[in-house]
Formats: structure tokens, C-alpha cells, sequence
């Protein structure tokens, strides 16, 4: 705890209807936190989903997604469990769940790694972990700012309950709180994005924290600037599995929003730490590592050689992204809408060097 500082929780919190309220206090919930919708994810023994409607807050109806394409959560350890999300952008087909996600069961608690792109997906999370344990979620991990992580935190808000993310975290939230809200609220639709909200973290992360969850270690490490300012991994001691957010994608194109060459250094660091299966932000629910790491390095790697020689060649920025890493774009989904801001980045970041 020497290496961690506490935060007071800061939320924007949208107006909810009657409706939700007098739902959510019956569920000795915090009004602000809680969105009352269907439970996406089917009770073991007992699979079933309703579709419902929820009124806007000008009051007409809009439907919900159904929860038919959304995929269920696999135990890939004991006790540890991923939700995988759908390889994507925000959009109403898939709802916003674009991200993997997961949680892990202790002796005596349940710690949550990241909650989904909407308050939506949070509850059904939540509804699928309560439909598992009947021990309390006392953590909500976040391992990154963006919004596909982090946007499902609010139905987790609960007396005792810490959110834990890196210790820049909340400050990129805040600064980018509006932002979130308002692109992806418009990309999903209201009904999707009813009651989400953004969640600062409650506890933070410095360098390294254990938490426990009863005879279950995790270790929570803030890694330096690399895919983002804010890059946390989390490990299970008890089944050596890591969780590595975004600075593993796989299928997915990886995306930069830190620093390229960080990046590129925190992977060598990593690919020489010993793990049974990580966890990507992006792609399947396990894979083997190191060899998760080895596509990401490639096309980091082949991202900033092509731009210091761009560089060289006195190309400018506009020209570079025209250029460099094409031939990486067959290797990857969501290529055309990603590559050219990655490159873009790290010419801004490898022009300096």
C-alpha cells in the first residue's frame, strides 16, 4: 500500500429516470450507479435473455441491443475468468463491447479487470459474476484510460468497492470525460448508453500493489509510458496469469496513443517475465506467451523504421502515412482505421529523436 495513493471518487453522473432509481434503491444500490437493464450474459443452468425497453430522458422508448451476439465468459484458469469482446469500433451492432474483459474469484472477494464499453455491458458483467459467487466485488480493476475499458465501471459502485487503475488514470479520464461520453454515446445510440458515466479510480497504483482476494495473490504493476500513459498489468500469483490490457492486441490492429518506443522497450521487459497465458486487451480470451508478444513487436517495430526513414528522406508527415507499414495491413483487422494515426504518432514522437 507504501506505493499507492487514494483518490476520492469523482463521477459525471447523467440524469436517470424514475423508473431506475426506484430499481436500483430496491437493489440497495447507489442510484447514480446503477442503469437497469437485461442481464446479457445466461445464468448457468438457466440461459435466458429478454430484450427491454428503456425510456430516454425525453421519455421515448428506444430498444436495447440483444444480447444474442455477444459472447459468453470462458473460465480460462481456475477461478479466472474473460468475457471476449468483438473485434470492432464502436457501433449499435455490437453495443460497444469491443474489449475483453474479465474478473477473478477468490477465497473471499471477486476483483474485476476492466467493465466494457457502456454501463450496459457493466451490469451484465456484474449480473454474470453474481450468478457465479455470492462473494462481494471489492475491486474494479482498470487497465487503461479508454472508453471500450472503462466506460461499464458505474454498476459497480457499491460500499466497499475500489476502483484501481495506474496512478495518471484519472487524470487522462477527466481530461477527456466529455470527449468519451458524447463520440460514443452517438456511436452506439442513447438506448445502449444509458447510464454510463465515467468512474475515477479510488485507489492507484505507483509502481507495484498486492491486492488479496483471500489465498489469492494479484500483483498490480503501473508500467511506463507505452501503448498509453496509464498502462497497468495485472497477475494472478495462483494461476500465472497476466493480464496485459492493450499492450497486447491480437486480430485487432494495435493502436498507439503513448509512446511508440516505450512501448517497444516495455515489451522486451515483459517478453523475459514468465506467465502461463496472458489476457490481450484485444483478441482471443488466452494465448501462450511470450509468443503473444512477437505480431505486436513486428508491427511496432516495422512501424517506427519506416518513419525514421521517412524522416530521413525529408518526407513529411501527410506523406508517411501513405507509406509506411502497408504491407503489415493484411496481417490485421481494423487496419484502414487505425494504421495511419499510429503512423502518425510516431512521427510526431520519432521526428524529436
Amino acid at each position: 500500500m507504501s506505493n499507492s495513493r487514494r483518490f476520492a471518487e469523482c463521477a459525471l453522473s447523467p440524469l436517470l429516470t424514475r423508473k431506475q432509481v426506484l430499481r436500483a434503491a430496491l437493489n440497495g444500490a447507489s442510484a447514480a450507479a446503477l442503469l437497469t437493464v437485461p442481464a446479457l450474459f445466461p445464468r448457468i443452468g438457466n440461459a435466458r435473455a429478454a430484450d427491454k425497453i428503456s425510456p430516454d430522458a425525453a421519455g421515448a422508448p428506444q430498444t436495447a441491443r440483444a444480447p444474442d451476439k455477444l459472447a459468453q465468459v470462458s473460465e480460462i484458469a481456475p477461478g479466472v475468468f474473460v468475457h471476449h469482446g468483438h473485434i470492432g469500433i464502436y457501433s449499435p451492432s455490437n453495443g460497444g463491447d469491443i474489449c475483453n474483459t474479465g474478473f477473478i474469484i477468490g477465497r473471499d472477494a471477486v476483483a474485476v479487470i476492466d467493465t466494457g464499453g457502456t454501463a450496459h455491458l457493466g451490469e451484465a458483467l456484474k449480473a454474470k459474476i453474481t450468478a457465479l459467487t455470492d462473494r462481494p466485488i471489492r475491486y474494479v480493476i482498470n487497465t487503461h484510460m479508454h472508453p471500450d475499458h472503462v466506460l461499464g465501471n458505474a454498476p459497480f459502485r457499491a460500499e466497499g468497492t475500489q476502483f484501481v487503475g495506474h496512478h495518471k488514470l484519472g487524470a487522462a479520464l477527466a481530461a477527456r470525460a466529455e470527449r468519451y461520453l458524447s463520440f460514443n454515446k452517438d456511436a452506439v445510440g442513447a438506448a445502449e448508453f444509458a447510464g454510463t458515466e465515467i468512474v475515477l479510480p479510488t485507489l492507484t497504483v505507483t509502481d507495484r500493489l498486492e491486492l488479496d482476494l483471500g489465498d489469492r495473490k494479484l500483483v498490480l504493476t503501473a508500467r511506463p509510458t507505452a501503448h498509453t500513459d496509464n498502462d497497468l498489468t495485472v497477475r494472478d500469483s495462483h494461476t500465472e496469469t497476466e493480464f496485459m490490457g492493450d499492450l497486447i492486441f491480437s486480430i485487432h490492429v494495435p493502436t498507439l496513443d503513448g509512446s511508440i518506443r516505450g512501448w517497444l522497450a516495455l515489451l522486451d521487459v515483459l517478453e523475459a517475465q514468465s506467465a502461463q497465458r496472458i489476457v490481450p486487451g484485444h483478441g482471443p480470451a488466452s494465448m501462450e506467451w511470450p509468443a503473444a508478444a512477437a505480431p505486436v513487436k513486428r508491427y511496432l517495430t516495422t512501424v517506427a523504421n519506416g518513419v525514421r526513414q521517412a524522416i530521413k528522406d525529408g518526407q513529411t508527415m501527410s506523406e508517411a502515412v501513405e507509406t509506411v507499414g502497408l504491407d503489415e495491413r493484411d496481417r490485421w483487422q481494423m487496419f484502414d482505421e487505425f494504421h495511419r494515426r499510429n503512423v502518425s504518432a510516431a512521427f510526431a514522437e520519432l521526428e524529436w529523436e
